[in-house]
């Protein structure tokens, strides 16, 4: 399965980290997007970025393996058109780390600091992928159980 994906995930406090050739970078505590392609295994690209422990391949690599850094969720869709992730970089609104992600094309940043809402995080990429169009599914990251006493938690099954 061909397609593009956008991993949300969560950085539990600042950091600074060394992104091979970009050199240190420093991060905020927050929500991050990270849009991403894989014209062959689809599915099995966005399951490596939940994995710690891996050989470092791509920019994403580095932050995903800092100890601070939880994957939570990715969205994701099937398309032929590569062009579809720059695209849906374009679509997404957050601040941009320059040059994170996009040395192999004209974009500024492939990925975004969304603050310290998941559910803004959450509803701006959805939004993102409705605006592409088509199709979108999800592959969650479940290591915890929530309760939800007093009834405040977002239902993200419903219809938006």
């Amino acid at each position: 399965m061909r397609g593009v994906y956008c991993l949300i995930g969560k950085l539990a406090s600042d950091v600074e980290i060394k992104v091979g050739s970009l050199g240190k970078i420093g991060f905020k505590e927050g929500y991050y997007a990270y849009v991403g392609s894989a014209m062959i295994n689809l599915e099995k690209r966005v399951e490596r970025h939940f994995k710690k422990e891996k050989r470092v391949k791509w920019h994403i690599d580095y932050l995903v393996m800092n100890p601070h850094f939880s994957p939570m969720t990715a969205i994701y869709r099937e398309t032929e058109s590569k062009k579809e992730e720059h695209e849906l970089a374009g679509l997404i609104d957050g601040e941009p780390v320059p040059y994170f992600g996009s040395s192999d094309c004209s974009c500024f940043s492939h990925l975004f600091y969304m603050g310290r809402s998941l559910e803004r995080a959450r509803i701006e990429v959805e939004s993102a992928f409705i605006e592409l169009g088509g199709e979108h599914r999800y592959l969650e990251r479940v290591d915890s159980v929530i309760f939800d006493l007093d009834n405040t938690l977002v239902n993200y099954n419903e219809a938006r």
